[in-house]
C-alpha cells in the first residue's frame, strides 16, 4: 500500500517477529467511528499516563514515554487482495485520517510532517513510538504541545500487504522528536 508519503511500507523488510505480533482478529479490529469519536479517542489517549514498562494490547501499545493506538482498521487481505477491495479500504481509512487531521488542526493549528524513513533505516534503535510507526508508515503528521511535554501524531500504515490498513494515533514525549 502506498502510505501518505507515497512510499510503500508493504515491501519494507521488517523484523520477522513484527508480523506475528501485529495481526489482529476481526473481533478486535477497530471499526469505523465518527470524526467526533476519533477526536475523543485521541483526547483520551493524550490524557493517559505513560506506563513504566512496555505493554501490548489488541489496539494499543504503550511504554515509557509513548502510546500508539489503532483508531480504525480495514479488513485484512489474506484471502482477497482484489484491487477494488484494497482501494475501497484505502479510501475509507484516508477519509477518517483527513477528517481527524482537520479536527486536530482546528484545535491545535497546522501540523508538521515528520519523515519516518530515517528511523526505519537508522543503525541506532529509534525511540518509541517512532520506531514502531516507521515500520508501518513513511511519514506522520505531528501537533506539538497539545499538552506540555507531549505531542500527538497521526499516520496511516500497513504492516504488510496482507494486513489491515490502519489509522494510528501516537502520543510521545517532546524530546523524542527532532526540533
Amino acid at each position: 500500500m502506498a502510505d501518505r508519503s507515497g512510499s510503500s511500507r508493504s515491501t519494507t523488510t521488517r523484523p520477522s517477529s513484527w508480523k506475528a505480533t501485529r495481526g489482529r482478529s476481526d473481533l478486535h479490529r477497530p471499526r469505523a467511528m465518527t470524526s467526533e469519536d476519533l477526536h475523543a479517542a485521541v483526547e483520551e489517549l493524550l490524557a493517559l499516563p505513560f506506563p513504566r514498562e512496555d505493554t501490548r494490547g489488541e489496539v494499543r501499545d504503550s511504554g515509557p514515554g509513548y502510546h500508539v493506538q489503532v483508531l480504525q482498521a480495514s479488513r485484512d487481505f489474506w484471502d482477497d487482495r482484489d484491487e477494488e477491495i484494497v482501494e475501497a479500504a484505502e479510501e475509507e481509512i484516508d477519509a477518517a485520517f483527513r477528517a481527524l487531521a482537520t479536527a486536530l488542526t482546528a484545535r491545535w493549528g497546522e501540523p508538521e510532517t515528520v519523515d519516518l524513513d530515517p528511523y526505519l533505516w537508522s543503525e541506532e534503535p529509534a525511540p518509541e513510538p517512532l520506531g514502531r510507526l516507521s515500520m508501518l508508515s513513511g511519514r506522520m503528521l505531528v501537533w506539538r504541545r497539545p499538552v506540555p511535554g507531549r505531542w500527538v501524531a497521526l499516520a496511516v500504515g500497513q504492516a504488510d500487504r496482507e494486513f489491515p490498513i490502519e489509522l494510528l494515533a501516537a502520543i510521545g514525549e517532546e524530546h523524542h522528536l527532532p526540533a
